[in-house]
């Protein structure tokens, strides 16, 4: 009897297909996984400078600033201005703005905080008091 050993080339082109399938798969979903990290990461950060400005700019000064910073709101970690992409609040090309409204001399009644995601839509934080 002459029996070999080994696998045929049929058997090995489908144990392949399958593994790169498999690998496809797994890739896609990690993309995923990570977006919804940084998401994630964008989300705590508007609340980070939201709740700064509610809880500690506005009550001291009765007001919100036309602008904010790591200068005039120092009460949060000074990493949160800056996005997982890297670029800081107010950059064009990333992921966080501060919109003020209503200012005078630069004390404004309102504000918006954006923060745009990648797997859902912007995330946005109004001002509180007018």
């Amino acid at each position: 009897m002459n029996t070999k050993k080994g696998f045929t080339v049929l058997e090995i082109i489908i144990v392949s297909c399958f593994a790169t399938l498999l690998l496809i798969v797994f890739f896609i979903q990690k993309s995923n996984i990570d977006a919804m990290e940084r998401d994630k990461q964008r989300k705590t950060a508007i609340n980070a400078m939201y709740y700064a400005l509610e809880e500690s700019f506005y009550k001291e000064h009765g007001y919100y600033p036309e602008f904010i910073s790591e200068d005039n709101i120092k009460v949060i970690d000074p990493a949160l201005w800056t996005d997982p992409l890297g670029y800081n609040l107010g950059n064009p090309q990333g992921s966080y703005f501060y919109e003020a409204a209503n200012c005078k001399e630069g004390k404004c009644k309102e504000y918006v905080l954006k923060a745009y995601l990648e797997k859902e839509n912007t995330y946005a934080k109004y001002n509180r008091n007018s």
